[in-house]
């Protein structure tokens, strides 16, 4: 496995797919590396020489990645939640964020359900 970004990226797939397991990579900015890196999208992680991982990890350092974003990311929510802005409430109260509607489908954000008994008439 090679290590990028001190993610262990997956040998067996395609360079551009393996870059995406690093947090903060998606499939455009994956695309980005490598034509800045001029590598082949096509080509497996197996079959990369030193040369091209070295220049991978060049252009992947110029993102912020792994533990710096998650790191603002969090401190992003921990604000918002102590200003006491509607997003913050709604972060503290592991509701959904986004304006979502909550009778129905929000169970990803709520968790399993909670029964509550019925009254005895």
């Amino acid at each position: 496995m090679a290590r990028i970004a001190g993610v262990d990226i997956p040998r067996d797939k395609r360079i551009v797919i393996s870059l995406t397991y690093i947090y903060g990579i998606g499939k455009n900015v994956s695309q980005e590396i490598l034509k800045a890196a001029n590598v082949s999208e096509d080509i497996r992680v197996k079959d990369l020489s030193d040369d091209d991982l070295k220049r991978i990890r060049a252009e992947v350092e110029k993102f912020k990645t792994e533990g710096d974003l998650r790191r603002e990311v969090s401190l992003n929510i921990k604000r918002l939640q102590e200003i006491g802005s509607y997003r913050g409430m709604r972060h503290r109260r592991k509701l959904p964020v986004r304006g979502q509607k909550t009778r129905n489908n929000a169970r990803t954000r709520k968790g399993p359900r909670k029964t509550v008994a019925k009254k005895k008439k």
